[in-house]
């Protein structure tokens, strides 16, 4: 098994945080579940996405919604572990919420304004009192929203280790048992397809790795909360997804190969496309540029997205 250095959680200093790129290449090594996600998918989603910066030009309801709830559950354990009662900390919750959207106008029909609001109060009432307890990290904080990195015992340079990097919503103590926690919404109902995606899962398996990595402790994998978005309701229910230490043995051994064919393609300076990942997922959103001849890819890029600062993971929230 892949041997592990001491994990680190980051400092919120942004003006200090570095490319997650050797610099003067396009080699990566700095690694997180999204960046991970993106380059297993297809090569040249992740030259478009992580190596390029290229973002849609209209604001994806989905980030905006999952933000959203994800900031609002963050403050909420941060204000309950400062002893405030349920319905003051939702008060203060859904106050911050409305500031933050006031100015967001979308027709999503599952996704919106109203559906937000009612999603955080549905969800945070049905768990008024969770049996899953908010961990207490030994500085005395609530493992909320926690920023973290830990190297690898290798690296694309002798004197660059690899790094893997992310943030865990929450870690939780279950029914005797210690899970990192992550929401997922849907708009269907929750059923073996919704729980079997998670395993195997990229982003489970690396949090689960992580977790045990911050914490020092046997974490037996990720809780997942699901929020099930409907016209009229909104409906939450709770899965699990376990990690046994060889399930998380052999995810490393797979890393090192996926690392080192980032490399490679790095190293050539291009990124193959895999054109049997086109219509998964709901349909890639550069599946249009990428029927387009190659002499004219970068005209319709330019044309119908933005190119941004690329994705840096080591960036805290």
């Amino acid at each position: 098994m892949t041997e592990l250095t001491q994990a680190e959680l980051i400092v919120d200093e942004p003006d200090l945080v570095p490319s997650n790129f050797i610099p003067g290449t396009f080699i990566q090594y700095a690694w997180d579940a999204t960046s991970l996600e993106s380059f297993k998918r297809c090569p040249r989603l992740y030259q478009y996405e992580m190596i390029e910066g290229w973002r849609p030009k209209n604001e994806s309801v989905h980030l905006r919604w999952g933000a959203e709830f994800h900031t609002a559950m963050h403050q909420y354990h941060l204000v309950r572990a400062d002893n405030i009662e349920h319905d003051e900390a939702v008060f203060h919750v859904i106050r911050e919420l409305l500031y933050r959207v006031e100015d967001w106008d979308t027709d999503h029909k599952y996704k919106n304004r109203f559906t937000l609001i009612r999603s955080v109060i549905r969800y945070l009432d049905q768990y008024e009192h969770d049996p899953a307890k908010t961990i207490v990290q030994a500085n005395g904080k609530p493992a909320v929203e926690l920023s973290f990195n830990f190297e690898l015992d290798y690296g694309p340079t002798e004197d660059q280790p690899y790094m893997l990097c992310g943030h865990l919503d929450r870690v939780v103590d279950f029914q005797g048992e210690i899970f990192a926690e992550d929401y997922k919404s849907s708009t269907s109902t929750p059923g073996s397809y919704f729980w079997n995606q998670f395993e195997p899962n990229n982003q489970m398996s690396l949090y689960t790795l992580a977790g045990k990595i911050i914490f020092q402790t046997n974490i037996k994998g990720v809780l997942i909360d699901s929020i099930q978005l409907m016209i009229d309701d909104t409906r939450c229910t709770r899965g699990t997804t376990y990690r046994t230490d060889d399930q998380i043995a052999e995810w490393l051994v797979d890393l090192t190969q996926w690392l080192d064919k980032a490399k490679e393609y790095a190293t050539a300076q291009y990124w193959p496309m895999n054109d049997t990942a086109c219509d998964k997922y709901g349909g890639c959103k550069f599946r249009e540029i990428c029927s387009k001849s190659p002499g004219v890819r970068e005209h319709f890029l330019k044309g119908d997205f933005n190119q941004e600062e690329p994705w840096n993971p080591l960036k805290p929230r």
